[in-house]
């Protein structure tokens, strides 16, 4: 019998138990300390404020009891080491991926994860028809063995012989440049600390000759007041082998305290682009380094412009969204780059325009339609050569590699693989950069469908099942979503899927409002004063799937993360009968405090403001802390967050912990899982992913009396 067989075996033989509440040690102790604050005229009570702070004994104790009750749940459920012992096989059988490509003078360079390597770590490749010829330049595994550093972002110089490398450590974000030599992969002596981060992320551009870099820098200790030490992010230009405190400041004490800026240069290194977002609310401008040796503005946000790619002639394509909901093509042109003089070249009506690449001659453009891509080669400004890419599948990455077009691919079914398309045969051929998968999808069918939101909005779904799956309403169902910051639920292959699939289980990605599958409409319906149209859109799939008789109440369970968490905590105390259980990552629940954190400031321009009235006053009517009632019937929930998460503030879970566990009559268990080795998810080593997908899938399974 091989192994997957005798692990079917255990998880068939094993007792279903379904613990309940009562079954686990006793909850810590968790006084009411009630602290009221006044929001626009309204008194509002917070009992568990005193949770907020991560450093106090109690609390750390707190915290530790609430990990000792999870475990206890967890590790008493008898299936759950055939679970970690399958998950750990689908992890690991996975074979290598490759994963953003930059392409220097000749050189490829990619990101490799090979498991069971904790980290993915940077090579360069002579061809994408030649993995064997991978080499490794920096692998964070080598530099840390316990696999916990990770590599935030790399930058190769224009000639391809050295690559500047941000480094953090433990999930938290908070990234350091190294330089390495690509040739032999030492280092060099210059390292700049507090580029990257988790509030603004990070960014760097090469100079022409190699011999140095502008790069994105957070305030340090004595520029600014500790407060204003993660924000107030600016543009500085490094020498290599100069020391650090010599390098100067380039641009952006004009730019604003939650600015996100964002580094390019034109193909010859002589043009700097510096693209600066105002938080996560998706509003941007434009600084540009000329030949004059200034930086000038650009754009400004009536432009509405966002993503930009240089042409070899030293034209900057941009796309905007001003009157232009799906988006528009313009082209910029130098010395001067003049916006008022920009030449619109493709305006988009029924396809939202995600992406652009200049390759050559040729302008390749990505379009969303409600979720799956398109990708077109534009003519004479028309999109008249579709390239020709998989159904219900998603184009990611678009990368010029000399004269060719690279591009990533991957579907709910196939992985990952790299494609290389000829204009003149028209043709895209997949590359030898290709990732296969250690189980088979092609028993699994791929369904869209629609469901109609409470506003009579039309919001698709994606529903992935084994075929011959009966719809009988019986069939545990997990409904996915996210919902918010334009960022769209694409087609993308998850070997954790499997697991759930050949179990018996349906899967469902849902396209919600506050996303950009239907373009800036689409993402502004779903934002500030009008979140709540995402909730009734992930409240209108979950009835779609009851009615449509995939399943019931009590077989269907909803996963969310970070915004997605969010989701959950609104959709759990909204419409607690319509889910079993609940699995919430890093989320987001007391949303009039969340601004006073350091990166809930950036999601102001997202999320909106208690200091405005109208946005105080939808932020308190769905907060999903502030709208628990005592004595409801509330759905068994695993909470999931990270001691060192610098996006959202693990105070969060435990605050949302509390409250639901002190307000639950069901019965169901309310569990919290923190990690203190781990931040938002980003850069979590490959041990700690499977051990959370063994916890979550244990947790469901119980509550679901799946076999």
């Amino acid at each position: 019998m091989n192994s997957s067989h005798r692990l079917l075996g255990v998880l068939v033989a094993g007792v279903v138990s379904c613990l309940a509440a009562d079954d686990l040690p006793p909850l810590p102790e968790t006084p009411k300390k009630p602290v009221t604050d006044t929001y626009q005229g309204v008194p509002v009570v917070d009992d568990y404020r005193w949770l907020e702070s991560p450093g106090e004994p109690a609390v750390r104790q707190w915290s530790a009891q609430q990990n000792t009750r999870t475990r206890a749940y967890l590790d008493r459920l008898p299936s759950r080491p055939a679970i970690a012992e399958r998950l750990a096989q689908l992890y690991g059988g996975t074979s290598n991926r490759f994963s953003s490509l930059v392409f220097r003078s000749g050189v490829l360079f990619a990101m490799k994860t090979q498991p069971p390597k904790a980290q993915p770590f940077l090579v360069a490749l002579a061809s994408p028809d030649d993995p064997a010829s991978a080499r490794v330049v920096v692998d964070p595994n080598e530099l840390d063995p316990t696999g916990s550093t990770t590599i935030d972002f790399y930058v190769p110089s224009l000639d391809g012989k050295r690559v500047a490398v941000s480094l953090s450590k433990g999930g938290t974000e908070d990234g350091s440049i190294s330089v390495f030599d690509v040739a032999t992969g030492a280092q060099l002596p210059d390292v700049i600390p507090r580029v990257n981060g988790a509030t603004a992320g990070g960014s760097l551009a090469w100079t022409a000759d190699g011999t140095g870099f502008w790069y994105t820098r957070y305030p340090r200790e004595g520029e600014r007041p500790a407060q204003d030490l993660n924000f107030f992010q600016q543009v500085y230009f490094h020498r290599l082998g100069l020391p650090t405190a010599q390098d100067e400041y380039a641009v952006g004490k004009q730019f604003p305290r939650i600015a996100e800026v964002e580094l390019h240069t034109s193909d010859d290194g002589k043009i700097v682009l510096a693209r600066v977002a105002n938080g996560d609310g998706g509003d941007f401008f434009h600084f540009m380094l000329l030949s004059d040796g200034q930086w000038h503005q650009t754009t400004r946000f009536s432009d509405r412009a966002s993503h930009a790619a240089f042409g070899p002639d030293g034209t900057l394509y941009m796309l905007s969204r001003k009157d232009a909901p799906m988006g528009k093509i313009v082209a910029l042109s130098p010395p001067s780059y003049t916006v008022a003089q920009a030449k619109t070249l493709l305006t988009a009506t029924r396809s939202s325009i995600e992406d652009i690449v200049a390759v050559g001659r040729h302008l390749y453009v990505h379009f969303m339609a409600g979720g799956p891509s398109k990708l077109f080669d534009v003519v004479a400004g028309k999109p008249d050569k579709p390239i020709d890419i998989p159904a219900v599948s998603s184009v990611g990455q678009l990368v010029a590699a000399g004269e060719q077009l690279l591009f990533d691919n991957q579907s709910f079914t196939e992985p990952s693989a790299w494609y290389r398309y000829d204009p003149t045969s028209g043709q895209a051929k997949k590359t030898a950069l290709m990732q296969t998968s250690p189980v088979d999808f092609s028993d699994v069918e791929v369904i869209r469908q629609t469901a109609i939101s409470k506003d009579g909005a039309h919001v698709p779904m994606t529903i992935l099942r084994r075929k011959g799956t009966r719809l009988d309403g019986k069939t545990p169902t997990l409904l996915y979503a996210y919902g918010g910051y334009g960022l769209s639920q694409t087609p993308t292959f998850a070997v954790r899927r499997r697991f759930w699939l050949e179990h018996g289980g349906v899967w469902v990605v849902a396209n919600l409002r506050g996303g950009s599958e239907f373009g800036d409409n689409w993402h502004e319906q779903g934002r500030l004063t009008k979140k709540q149209n995402v909730f009734d859109d992930f409240i209108a799939c979950a009835e779609f799937l009851v009615k449509a008789r995939y399943t019931n109440p009590e077989k269907l369970v909803i996963e969310g993360r970070s915004n997605g968490g969010l989701l959950m905590g609104a959709a759990l105390t909204q419409r607690p009968d319509l889910f079993r259980a609940v699995v919430s990552y890093v989320g987001i629940y007391d949303m009039l405090r969340v601004e006073t954190f350091p990166n809930g400031v950036f999601n102001i321009t997202e999320f909106g403001s208690v200091k405005e009235k109208d946005q105080f006053q939808a932020l308190y009517a769905y907060s999903p802390y502030h709208r628990v009632k005592d004595g409801a019937d509330y759905p068994a929930v695993l909470f999931l967050t990270g001691d060192n998460d610098g996006r959202v503030d693990p105070m969060n879970s435990r605050k949302m912990t509390a409250r639901l566990q002190a307000a639950t009559r069901s019965g169901r268990p309310i569990l919290l899982r923190t990690s203190s080795n781990s931040g938002h998810g980003v850069g979590a080593r490959l041990g700690e992913r499977v051990e959370q997908d063994a916890d979550e899938f244990s947790f469901l399974f119980d509550q679901m009396r799946m076999k």
